[in-house]
């Protein structure tokens, strides 16, 4: 199982929210009959990316059952993690909890498998020979009772607070919660026409990578799927340079409730390895 997408973020949704983005038409006072549809598909692109900007920007709290479906056509391979994912924003301040319960590989039977992934912001991780302050996502491995330590940002200006969403988006693709205005830069994005005569509850956002996007290396492409209702994403599908797929399905929503504050809290077990260091000048060497 390919970890880097996994450990590199978690969650992705996954939060400080950019104010709405701007109209991508031409200011031209003219257009020719040919360019119309294309200004009104841009509109409509507009439209709906500004209600999600919206919809996004009123998170206080998210919690919602995750599916975390990892596809390899190549090798015929097929993994599913099920869990529970968390988010709480006070203030400046954002927190990001992903917890993994089970996995099921192929046709085996579902077994218990925990995983948890943390985003700490704002923190300091002190060794006897260094220290390093930013922005980290603890992973915690139950099964070979590992703790891994890694540096998604270096110490940022707390004036100037970035949404943990937005922080781990870039390693793990839970797009759709995460600023509009970054969305635009690093992708080209239209909307996916309903096929179906009557209206569908989700609308197909359709993300096509652009040559210097910060994504090139890893996608071609991400789809995702705003539910209607809701406003938010429900499922992202992203299919990475290697033509593998990464499917995440989020269920049962709770939007804006109260959440415990020890839900994000967490204490690495006794008997588990020391846990291992992972700086941002090293990020190389996790791909």
């Amino acid at each position: 199982m390919n970890k880097k997408i996994i450990i590199e973020a978690a969650i992705i949704l996954l939060w400080t929210m950019s104010p709405p983005v701007a109209n991508w038409a031409s200011d031209s006072p003219k257009s020719s009959d040919t360019e119309q549809p294309a200004k009104e598909n841009v509109n409509k692109v507009d439209t709906v990316l500004n209600q999600l900007n919206k919809k996004a920007q009123e998170l206080t709290s998210y919690q919602a059952q995750i599916e975390y479906r990892f596809i390899q056509p190549l090798l015929e391979s097929e993994t599913l993690r099920k869990g529970v994912l968390y988010y709480e924003k006070l203030g400046k301040k954002s927190k990001l909890r992903l917890n993994f319960q089970t996995l099921k590989q192929e046709d085996e039977e579902e077994e218990k498998y925990i995983e948890q992934y943390i985003v700490l912001d704002g923190a300091c991780i002190t060794r006897p020979s260094y220290q390093f302050k930013g922005t980290w996502i603890v992973h915690i491995d139950y099964e070979i009772e590992s703790v891994k330590y890694y540096q998604l940002t270096e110490a940022r200006d707390p004036n100037k607070p970035t949404d943990v969403f937005d922080l781990a988006s870039r390693n793990f693709p839970m797009v759709g919660f995460t600023k509009i205005e970054d969305m635009k830069k690093q992708f080209e994005v239209t909307l996916v026409e309903e096929k179906k005569p009557e209206p569908e509850d989700f609308i197909q956002v359709h993300l096509k990578v652009k040559p210097n996007s910060v994504y090139k290396d890893d996608y071609i492409y991400i789809d995702f799927w705003i539910d209607k209702k809701l406003g938010l994403p429900a499922k992202v599908v992203a299919v990475t340079t290697e033509e593998d797929m990464y499917q995440i399905n989020f269920i049962k929503p709770d939007i804006n409730k109260k959440i415990d504050s020890k839900v994000f809290e967490f204490k690495i077990p006794e008997g588990f390895a020391e846990p291992e260091i992972i700086p941002l000048k090293e990020k190389g060497e996790q791909k």
